[in-house]
């Protein structure tokens, strides 16, 4: 009976070939819309975990203000961190490399009659070393430039790019603010982030010089902390927070975060995943909307073929056999759409990962989900049509015109 119900629908599907493909157009959008946005947001989620995990499992970062709990919760305000601090820090924490103590302002960057704006980072080669730059070409600054607060700076390869173009830079001198800076060097292009942020858009220079000829004072925005190979990430952290806290003669609340590389990925990934269920939601409503469709062109299908049904139930048909012709009729409508959708979504997603430059990720889990849900809609918006059709009166049938 099954089968005769699948080549009475397949009969149907075909006579209104164009009809048939309107319907289905509802749950072919709405299973692509889903898949798609599922595989971009776990590509993005896996670039940007990357990203942060190519900086090392054993980073550690420092920044005062209270984090507020949840993903992409914010920094509250508090005193900044002094060289003192760093320098603490570098004394009597035991397992770490030396660290990055970072101070970023946004600024102008003029050469000639080139400028460009650009974010100035006053920090130490440890900068270098804990973010992973490599020099193009040029060098690192020597420990008299950092000392004395020399005027000298390397470059991201967008800003060298900006201001002198195919020129070599190495030896000129750009004008940050009232600062003529020396060019001593250039970082290789790192390109974009995943959140199209530029990464090689910095001028980098000695702390000393970006406190005393830029920011006017002594502030440390953040403290990067490497920690040598075999030593506890955990450890280490409890130790900061236990120095930090005498340093700044704390008996609540902390003034201050430290964030392990662990709890770097894991906010970033929550929020990226919050992100990616929103967007799957809101693309899932396309196929409630699908299976609306369905219903109304079965409703108008069974008007249309009244005159069949009687004939059907007169000459012996039962009722559960026409109601399994018109529901299954309902569940191959969706189920073509369904795979019509599959199809057109990994083709679409692995474009546009292609363009996004992410990951392309499949997640086979979220595409059975999805055909299984465009199966179901098939049943329960078929349902009542079928219903409506299995309980039709065969003389009032015969009789409709």
């Amino acid at each position: 009976m099954l089968w005769d119900a699948l080549l009475l629908a397949l009969r149907e599907i075909r006579r209104n070939i164009l009809r048939s493909s309107l319907t289905s157009l509802g749950i072919i959008i709405g299973v692509a819309a889903v898949i798609i946005m599922i595989t971009l947001g776990g590509g993005a989620t896996a670039q940007v975990t990357s990203q942060i995990s190519g900086l090392g499992s054993n980073l550690i970062q420092v920044m005062p203000g209270q984090r507020h709990a949840g993903p992409g919760g914010t920094q509250s305000s508090a005193p900044a961190f002094t060289a003192d601090d760093v320098e603490a820090i570098r004394l009597n924490i035991n397992g770490i490399n030396p660290p990055a103590p970072v101070s970023t302002q946004r600024i102008q960057a003029i050469y000639g009659s080139q400028n460009w704006p650009t974010s100035i980072i006053g920090s130490s080669n440890a900068s270098i070393d804990i973010r992973e730059w490599e020099l193009e070409y040029g060098r690192r600054f020597t420990s008299g430039e950092l000392r004395s607060g020399k005027a000298v700076c390397i470059l991201g390869s967008s800003v060298r790019k900006e201001l002198f173009g195919s020129l070599d830079p190495l030896g000129s001198a750009i004008r940050l603010k009232k600062l003529s800076c020396r060019v001593i060097g250039v970082i290789k292009a790192k390109g974009q982030s995943t959140f199209g942020i530029d990464q090689d858009d910095f001028v980098l220079m000695p702390l000393r010089t970006m406190q005393r000829r830029i920011a006017g004072n002594s502030d440390v925005d953040v403290i990067y902390i490497s920690a040598i190979d075999g030593f506890s990430t955990e450890k280490i952290k409890e130790e900061i927070e236990r120095l930090l806290r005498e340093r700044r003669h704390i008996k609540d609340d902390d003034d201050f975060n430290v964030m392990d590389m662990k709890e770097i990925i894991e906010v970033l990934s929550g929020t990226l995943q919050i992100l990616t269920a929103l967007l799957g939601a809101v693309a899932a409503i396309s196929l409630l909307v699908g299976g609306i469709g369905i219903m109304n062109i079965m409703l108008v299908s069974v008007t249309e073929r009244t005159r069949e049904i009687g004939i059907r139930l007169a000459i012996g048909a039962l009722e559960r056999e026409v109601l399994m012709q018109f529901l299954v009729e309902a569940v191959v409508l969706s189920s073509f759409g369904g795979l019509i959708g599959i199809a057109l979504s990994i083709v679409i997603s692995a474009w546009l990962a292609d363009m996004l430059l992410i990951p392309f990720i499949l997640n086979y889990g979220i595409i059975i989900v999805a055909f299984i849900f465009s199966v179901a809609v098939g049943v329960i918006f078929g349902y009542f049509p079928a219903r409506r059709a299995a309980h039709l009166d065969p003389i009032d049938a015969l009789r409709h015109e």
